[in-house]
C-alpha cells in the first residue's frame, strides 16, 4: 500500500535544464526520481506544481509522489536530503489526501523576478541569481505597468510559441514591485492560477523596457490585445526566476495542522 507525500523543493537551477526530464541534459525531476527509486526499490513518478525553464530557480516548488505507507513525512524528508545533490534541498513533506496531484489540485502559483540596478549585480555571487542589469529603471513606469497585467486576461501575446492551447487566459492576482534592501535594485512578485510557457518573463522583459524608457507603458495594454508575441519584448534571462510557492484547497492536506496557504501568504 501507498499513500501520496507533497515535498516543497529548493533548488539552484543553474545546473538543470529546467524542472521537467528531458532527452538530454541535467533535469530536477530525473535526480528527484532517481532518489525515490533508491528509496523505495521502484520506479516512482514525481509531479511538480509548475514547469521551470534551464536556469530557473525554486525555493518552494511543491513536487507530490506516492510512498509506501510505511514512510513518515518526517523519515522521507530526512532520506530525501541525504541522496539529493547539493543543489537540491527538501524544507519539507506532508502527507495529502487520496487523489492529490502538485500541478492539478493547485489553486494559484507565486513566483518572483529579481533585479540587479547596481555595479554589485556583476559580483560572481550575486549574477546566477538575478539579472544583472546594472543600470537604474523607472520605479514609477514599472508600477504602472504592472499594474495592467492584474486581473483576467489572454496571454498569448507573452507566451512562447508553442503547441495550440485551449485558451491563454490567465488571472492574475498578484503583480508589484518592489525595492530591494541597500539599492540593488527591485523585485518583481506575481501570483496567478496558472502560467504559460515563459510568461514571467516575457512580462519582466517588456517592463524593463518600459522601465529603461525604450517603450512606454500603454504598450503592455495594447500587448494584452494582441494573438501573437511578435512584438513583445525578448524574455528576462532565467537566472532571475523563482518559483515561490503553489496554494492548495485546505481539503487536499492530510495532516490538518497549520495552515495550507501559509507558504504563499509569507512569501
Amino acid at each position: 500500500m501507498s499513500r501520496t507525500f507533497l515535498a516543497t523543493l529548493h533548488f539552484d537551477g543553474t545546473a538543470f535544464v529546467g524542472w521537467q526530464r528531458q532527452s538530454a541534459g541535467r533535469s530536477v525531476q530525473a535526480e528527484f526520481e532517481q532518489v525515490l527509486e533508491r528509496l523505495f526499490g521502484r520506479r516512482t513518478a514525481a509531479h511538480a506544481a509548475g514547469r521551470t525553464d534551464a536556469g530557473v530557480h525554486a525555493i518552494g516548488l511543491p513536487i507530490s509522489f506516492p510512498a509506501p505507507i510505511k514512510w513518515t513525512p518526517d523519515a522521507l524528508r530526512r532520506a530525501l536530503n541525504a541522496l539529493l545533490p547539493n543543489d537540491c534541498w527538501v524544507a519539507s513533506v506532508r502527507t495529502m489526501q487520496t487523489g492529490f496531484h502538485a500541478r492539478r489540485s493547485a489553486l494559484a502559483r507565486r513566483y518572483r523576478y529579481v533585479i540587479g540596478t547596481d555595479d554589485g549585480a556583476a559580483s560572481p555571487f550575486r549574477r546566477p541569481f538575478e539579472w544583472a542589469l546594472g543600470r537604474p529603471l523607472d520605479d514609477a513606469a514599472l508600477g504602472a505597468a504592472a499594474s495592467l497585467f492584474r486581473g483576467e486576461h489572454d496571454f498569448r501575446a507573452f507566451a512562447a510559441k508553442g503547441e495550440p492551447k485551449p485558451h491563454y487566459d490567465c488571472t492574475v492576482t498578484t503583480a508589484t514591485w518592489e525595492p530591494r534592501e541597500g539599492n540593488r535594485g527591485v523585485t518583481f512578485h506575481v501570483e496567478a492560477n496558472r502560467f504559460l510557457h515563459h510568461m514571467v518573463r516575457m512580462m519582466v522583459g517588456t517592463m524593463v523596457d518600459v522601465g529603461l524608457g525604450r517603450r512606454p507603458v500603454a504598450d503592455v495594454e495594447r500587448l494584452l490585445d494582441r494573438r501573437d508575441n511578435q512584438e513583445t519584448s525578448p524574455p528576462a534571462p532565467p537566472q532571475g526566476l523563482y518559483f515561490v510557492a503553489a496554494a492548495y484547497p485546505e481539503d487536499c492536506y492530510a495532516d490538518v495542522t497549520g495552515d495550507p496557504n501559509a507558504a504563499l501568504q509569507s512569501a
